[in-house]
Order: C-alpha cells, then sequence, then structure tokens
C-alpha cells in the first residue's frame, strides 16, 4: 500500500508543507478533537479557523440547508446574504458600515490593499516587522515573516514600534506618503503580543496625517478570540479606516470580507471595480449566520478570555527556567522559550511541540525566532482541555 505522505508529494508536491515531523495522517475530527486514520484523538489546541469546534452541528446543518436550497452569486439579491452583512457590520463601530465579501483572508488583504492605495494614490505600505498578511502577490510583498529580507517596503519593530515617537520616525523617513499602514492585532507572527492600550490609536493618528489609511487585521483576532472586547483594536481608542475578516468566519467553510466607511468604498467605485463569483454566497453567509449564533448565545468570547486566564496562570505555574514571557489575549496565547541567558531558544520550542505531537496535543510555534508557542485552540476549549495542555506542556519541559 502507497504511504499517504508519500502519495501526497508526488500529487501536491514537496513545497506543500505539514505540520510536525511525524505529520498527523487526519481522518475526522469534532469539538476540540482531531482522529488520525488509527483511531488516535489529538486535542487541538492550535486550529483557529474551527471557531465554535469542528464539526460544529449548527454550522454543519446550516450549510446543508442552504446548498439544498440556493447558492448562487451576489450580482443576485439574496436575503441570507444581506443578513450576514448586517450581523457583521453590527458587531463593529457605526462607521464601518459597507462590507465587500472574499473568500480567504489572503483575498481580504489584498482587496484593502487595492482600495488603500486607490483612495489615497500612494504607492507604500507599512507593516510590522515579522508580519504575515497573506499568499497573494500583493500580500506575499507585505509579510516579512515568508519574505524576509525580500520585502521592499516599511516596517516598524514590536514591541518598540508601540511608541508614537518610534512610529512617527518611521514614517516621515519615508520618501513618500504611505497608501496604509497595516497591522495584524494579535500580532501573531511577531511573537503574539498585547500593546499597550491607545497605542493603535497612535499608530493610526500619525498614519492619516502623513496620508495613508489604517487598516486593522482581524483575520486572527476577530469573533472573540481575544475576548469580549471581538476586535484587537477595541482598547485602543481607534476606528479603523478598514478592517479585513477571515479565517474563524465560517467555521471551516470558505467566507472571509473588507468592511469600510460608506465614503472609502463610493471613492474606490469610482475608480475600480471588484466582484467575485464565490465570495459571499448563500451558502457562506449561512455559515457566517450559525457561527455568530453560536458565539453569541454561548457566549464564547466571554469564555475565551476565561479559559485563556486559567492557561496563561497554569503555564506560568509551571515555573520552568525555559519559560520566558507568557502573554497574549483572551484564547491566543504565545510562550517564549529562552536558553540559561535569556535568549530565544528556537531549537527547544520545536522539541517542545513536537514532544507535545507525540502527548496527543497540537500546538504551533512562531515569532522571528521562533521561538515563541503559539497555543489558539477553538473557542469551546474548556477546562478539562486545559488540564491535559498543560500536563502536556510539563511532560514536554522534562
Amino acid at each position: 500500500m502507497t504511504d499517504p505522505l508519500q502519495r501526497r508529494r508526488r500529487v501536491m508536491g514537496s513545497g506543500m508543507r505539514t505540520s510536525y515531523d511525524l505529520p498527523i495522517h487526519a481522518a475526522s475530527a469534532s469539538g476540540v478533537w482531531i482522529t488520525d486514520a488509527n483511531g488516535t484523538d489529538y486535542l487541538d489546541a492550535y486550529n483557529n479557523v474551527p471557531h465554535v469546534g469542528h464539526g460544529r452541528p449548527e454550522v454543519v446543518e446550516a450549510i446543508a440547508r442552504q446548498t439544498a436550497r440556493l447558492n448562487t452569486n451576489t450580482r443576485y439579491v439574496v436575503d441570507v446574504v444581506v443578513e450576514y452583512a448586517e450581523r457583521v457590520t453590527a458587531l463593529l463601530p457605526d462607521s464601518l458600515d459597507v462590507i465587500l465579501f472574499t473568500t480567504s483572508g489572503s483575498e481580504a488583504n489584498d482587496l484593502a490593499w487595492r482600495i488603500a492605495r486607490t483612495v489615497t494614490a500612494n504607492a507604500t505600505a507599512i507593516v510590522t516587522a515579522n508580519a504575515y498578511h497573506g499568499a497573494t502577490t500583493a500580500t506575499i510583498q507585505t509579510s516579512p515573516e515568508e519574505r524576509g529580507h525580500k520585502c521592499d517596503l516599511a516596517t516598524f519593530p514590536i514591541p518598540a514600534g508601540f511608541q508614537a515617537d518610534a512610529f512617527d520616525r518611521i514614517v516621515t523617513s519615508l520618501p513618500e506618503a504611505p497608501a496604509f499602514v497595516a497591522v495584524d492585532t494579535v500580532f501573531s507572527s511577531d511573537g503574539v503580543h498585547v500593546p499597550p492600550p491607545g497605542s493603535l490609536g497612535h499608530i493610526a493618528a500619525i498614519a492619516s496625517t502623513a496620508g495613508g489609511l489604517f487598516i486593522a487585521d482581524e483575520v486572527q483576532a476577530g469573533f472573540g478570540r481575544i475576548g469580549p472586547a471581538m476586535w484587537g483594536f477595541a482598547a485602543h481608542d481607534v476606528v479603523p479606516d478598514i478592517v479585513t475578516l477571515g479565517k474563524p468566519m465560517g467555521n471551516g467553510y470558505p467566507v472571509a470580507a473588507v468592511v469600510t466607511t460608506t465614503e472609502i468604498a463610493e471613492r474606490f467605485w469610482e475608480h475600480e471595480y471588484y466582484f467575485s463569483t464565490f465570495a459571499g454566497n448563500p451558502v457562506a453567509a449561512a455559515a457566517g449566520i450559525a457561527v455568530l449564533d453560536v458565539v453569541e448565545g454561548e457566549n464564547l468570547a466571554t469564555h475565551a478570555q476565561e479559559i485563556g486566564d486559567t492557561l496563561r496562570s497554569g503555564i506560568r505555574d509551571l515555573n520552568h527556567p525555559v519559560i520566558g514571557d507568557v502573554r497574549g489575549p483572551g484564547l491566543f496565547i504565545g510562550v517564549e522559550i529562552v536558553d540559561d541567558s535569556d535568549r530565544p531558544d528556537p531549537i527547544r520550542a520545536a522539541h517542545i511541540v513536537e514532544t507535545m505531537r507525540n502527548h496527543r496535543v497540537l500546538i504551533g510555534r512562531t515569532g522571528p525566532h521562533h521561538n515563541v508557542l503559539k497555543i489558539r485552540p477553538p473557542l469551546v476549549f474548556d477546562h478539562e482541555h486545559s488540564a491535559i495542555l498543560l500536563e502536556a506542556l510539563e511532560s514536554a519541559l522534562a
């Protein structure tokens, strides 16, 4: 019998990376568990796409019902699509009242970049030093995590960049006015950070004075993962010009979006055009509504804060010398792994991730030095799951 991994590589190519040294041959999933082809269960503390749990019955049923009824594009007026648009925009500041659907976070950021460059007539972009914003031709250029030194654009370091004067110096040093500054509001690829309250407001104000827009990339942080505030920008006395959304919206069904103001949208449409056949289709909208119903009905944003606090406290209580800073909002946790001199230790971090996988608990790692453990489970992760994770982490550290 052909080895499943070799079979995959033959038809999908060797460049399509897998997670873990011993990749998991996934066969099914439910809630916070992934089951492999041999029937082994793994606690999923890493995947933030199944926002309300793998195989969530309400979402599955909503997709099936709408698929049987109608699925077409947004050139038709379909009530479920308009309802979903209203539900999403109602969760954001009042001025953010126009939504343009896409099918992925990469596409959402690509469209946001295009809007910003059109309405400002500027071309320069500013992102964080190890940002990741997507895989399209445009967004990969604003993703130093993937492109490194090949990204020919202005960047600012985290956390030093949270200082208004430091950011101001970066903006004023540019040879031309920026079209936008974009931040992933949980700063995932930069190592997971919680900026000081109000700091994103300072960044947005400086960008605006220079002629650029402020784009809040909420693809990873949004819809309650960071807690009851719902959005990463919410603690910063700022209303973004554009918000991009993605990953968790459809709980696995492809749906993402750009939300902006009527003024910005109209200025864009004066010069440009946007339509995507699959974006915002009725099935995607039905899935999105079902996700919002579960998040709101089960108060999962508050739950994310509670479980996240429990996990951060439990990790700190392990009091292991290789654990540096433990940080992050809600159920998005970064655990710095350091050596005896408190320097980043990516080798030890990789070992911990692989050892936890062998203990059947799945996490990842991130950061400029790849030494930050990344924990971001579905929002239905509970106290019993936290106990399993902490036990596996303690064993991995030992």
